[in-house]
């Protein structure tokens, strides 16, 4: 069994991260009756800016994750001997049961792993069951469907994928047993956790949480109200699936009682979906090369499609690079971050912003056009990541903000794809890991928007993934890229990223973020950060977020000073000041004087993350 000290320890961090939350919560109060019309407002809200963290060093191993009791489990595989992929497999099942607001078993992932001799990653993308149309999200006239309607019920599941693409990894790249490292979360769930701030923020804001029966007796009181912030929340349903998982392997969930209850929650729903057995028996997990570019001194390598998150990260800085060698104005590392009397205590220049949010466009704008799962797409991949296509890209950037970029014409497009103007959505977690042996790993993993589906079987939730493919199969007689067909993985932008020095070939970094569509923003400052101005990685992630996803310039709220936000609206950018929860961690190796070797992590204040390591 899990030790009981571990266990202990894993109640007091979750108990030491009461802080304001109730205040927050009561400001966020759900409407009565919200408007399904509406398009959701970032699910994944703010549960306060914490400036008390600082970067924590080790020597051998450090898992981080987007909460301490995650973090903890993965640590205590490293301690155990475990690799980096055996610490975040242990993460994701704690992850299902204490933060089931943004992944879980029930999701997917996209696995970037160094095993010290090559990089290598591993897709878990959920994929279309096969009864699955282009006109899923379409109404009777033609239009598409309100975000809420989609996404509430069966219609928005997808086949979860991040079982298998654990199983994958952990074939090739495990140490531990596979079922010892289950043991955390099952003894979690057997005897308990505190409920968080941040998770009882996102409770008591969900207007849908209510109307789920099983969600509702799960997170809710007698009367209706959320659980208090340190209420011991058990759930035995979960320990009793992660054990048959721990036993039987991922299989325990696709073929038996389990998949069939998903089944029949999904098609039963009164808003159904097509989902089947043999879409769940069906599934498998993908090993594909992954996508690596150069930047400066360094190789930053990603994940591929169906993820654009791998190609938009390379496409900025390639897209910098270019600026710079253009011209030595624009170079990075003379526009250093300023200090200030915002919370985070510095902040970019406001040409370092300009710059970012301009190349930021420019690969958005890609995105929508040409980006969506290779296996039905053909995506030009090298064109769009090419030294000389973005150097020609980066000449749209000058003095004053394009406003709005459009598409290039990268080498090797063999098919015009029309826009995909779905609109843009947020909700993931993300771990990173590095064991005893140099072994490396950043995982990004998510169930789409809060909650998901808000279809709750034995203990952990449905994706709503579905959601993340377009809502319009066509515009004017073109296809487009990201359109629903069966068996087809929904585009991402989860960016889980690897990063070494070119000329030793010696890993440097493992970052990813969280955040849906703003996770390539995220992970493209922190990286700027710690390569160009030298931050520490938890300066670099505390570093305020801003970018822009080809419309405003958006800053993080409350993060920037006027003179700032005056500067930018000179060079003609609209500013829109907006939550921006990240979830950034990062593990950084570091040298001192001596030439000795150690790991430097950080977490993200903006929720509930921590980075532990011996």
């Amino acid at each position: 069994m899990f030790p009981a000290f571990h266990l202990n320890r894993y109640r007091l961090a979750a108990l030491s991260l009461i802080t304001t939350a109730l205040t927050l919560a009561a400001c966020n109060a759900p409407p009565s009756s919200p408007p399904v019309s509406a398009l959701p407002l970032a699910p994944e809200i703010a549960s306060g800016y914490r400036t008390d963290l600082h970067t924590q060093s080790a020597f051998k191993h450090m898992a981080a994750a987007a909460n301490p009791m995650a973090a903890a489990a993965g640590r205590e595989m490293l301690r155990q001997g475990g690799s980096a992929i055996d610490a975040a497999i242990a993460m994701q099942a704690v992850l299902t049961l204490v933060e089931p607001q943004s992944s879980g078993i029930g999701g997917g992932a996209l696995i970037v792993l160094w095993d010290g001799k090559a990089v290598r990653t591993y897709d878990g993308r959920e994929t279309a069951p096969a009864g699955a149309t282009e006109k899923l999200f379409l109404q009777a006239d033609g239009k598409p469907m309100p975000f809420t309607e989609a996404q509430i019920g069966g219609r928005s599941v997808a086949t979860p994928g991040v079982l298998r693409a654990l199983e994958l990894a952990h074939q090739k790249h495990g140490r531990l047993p596979w079922a010892t490292l289950f043991e955390p979360a099952i003894a979690l769930a057997e005897q308990g956790f505190a409920i968080s701030p941040r998770l009882h923020t996102m409770i008591a804001t969900d207007p849908f949480l209510p109307r789920s029966p099983d969600m509702a007796a799960y997170f809710l009181n007698a009367d209706g109200s959320p659980k208090a912030v340190g209420t011991l929340l058990k759930n035995p349903a979960l320990a009793k699936v992660l054990k048959r998982i721990a036993a039987e392997g991922p299989s325990a969930l696709y073929q038996g009682p389990i998949a069939q209850e998903i089944v029949a929650k999904v098609q039963g729903h009164a808003n159904p979906g097509s989902l089947s057995l043999n879409d769940l028996n069906g599934y498998s997990a993908k090993e594909r090369a992954p996508l690596c570019t150069d930047y400066k001194r360094w190789q930053v390598c990603g994940t591929p499609p169906p993820s654009s998150g791998g190609i938009a990260v390379a496409q900025i800085l390639g897209t910098l690079q270019a600026l710079e060698t253009r011209d030595s104005r624009y170079a990075l590392a003379s526009l250093k971050p300023l200090k200030t009397d915002k919370p985070a205590g510095i902040e970019p220049a406001p040409e370092a912003v300009h710059l970012i949010a301009e190349a930021e466009r420019l690969a958005y704008a890609d995105r929508a056009q040409y980006v969506a799962d290779s296996d039905f797409v053909p995506v030009p991949v090298a064109g769009l990541v090419s030294t000389g296509y973005l150097a020609n890209r980066a000449t749209l950037i000058s003095e004053r903000s394009m406003g709005s970029a459009k598409p290039g014409t990268p080498p090797g497009i063999q098919v015009a794809y029309a826009p995909d103007r779905s609109p843009l959505r947020i909700s993931t977690s993300q771990v990173v890991a590095v064991d005893d042996q140099g072994g490396a790993v950043s995982m990004t993993t998510t169930v789409e928007a809060a909650f998901g589906s808000h279809l709750m079987v034995q203990g952990f939730m449905l994706n709503n993934q579905m959601t993340d493919f377009s809502f319009i199969p066509e515009e004017n007689g073109q296809p487009v890229a990201n359109r629903v067909e069966p068996g087809k993985r929904p585009r991402s932008s989860m960016a889980p990223t690897l990063i070494f020095d070119r000329q030793s070939g010696e890993l440097v970094a493992t970052i990813g973020s969280v955040g849906g569509s703003q996770i390539i923003e995220y992970v493209a400052k922190s990286v700027v950060g710690m390569l160009d101005w030298n931050l520490d990685p938890q300066a670099a992630i505390s570093l305020p977020n801003f970018g822009s996803r080809n419309g405003p310039t958006e800053l993080e709220q409350g993060q920037f000073s006027p003179a700032l936000i005056q500067a930018l609206k000179d060079k003609g950018h609209t500013v829109n000041q907006i939550d921006m929860t990240s979830g950034t961690q990062a593990i950084v190796r570091v040298r001192d004087a001596q030439g000795k070797a150690s790991w430097a992590g950080g977490a993200d204040p903006r929720r509930e993350g921590e980075a532990l390591g011996d």
